[in-house]
């Protein structure tokens, strides 16, 4: 059970650490240990920069957490083709975490890209 309990709350830490600012190499590193999320934040970083993350709800046991939340941000960089519209935008997510050391060492998401084009003035 402690276990849970202290996973919970480290990416809830990784969250505040990493909301509303830019998601530096050195940042990143601190929590994450798995290539293919490191890429998705730097990815969605030079998107929205400086996304905010807001946790809708948080299941966990042992060392998985499963997050339902919504990234919001200013889409300021090129996505999928589609230049920088300036509009604000909120993108519904779940993810899994597996958790080992101290360190996101696997991950899973799903997110609401569909919203996002609509949002961005795309016909879907």
């Amino acid at each position: 059970m402690e276990t849970t309990k202290k996973n919970k709350q480290f990416i809830l830490e990784y969250y505040n650490a990493l909301s509303g600012v830019e998601k530096t190499e050195k940042l990143i590193d601190h929590y994450v240990n798995d290539e293919e999320l490191k890429n998705h934040i730097t990815f969605f970083d030079a998107i929205l920069p400086r996304y905010k993350v807001v946790v809708d709800e948080m299941i966990a046991e042992n060392n998985k957490v499963v997050v339902l939340a919504r990234v919001r941000g200013t889409h300021e960089g090129e996505f999928n083709g589609i230049p920088p519209t300036h509009q604000n935008v909120e993108i519904r997510f779940t993810i899994r975490y597996v958790i080992e050391k101290d360190k996101i060492v696997d991950h899973w998401m799903i997110s609401d890209l569909t919203t996002l084009y609509e949002q961005l003035g795309v016909k879907v």
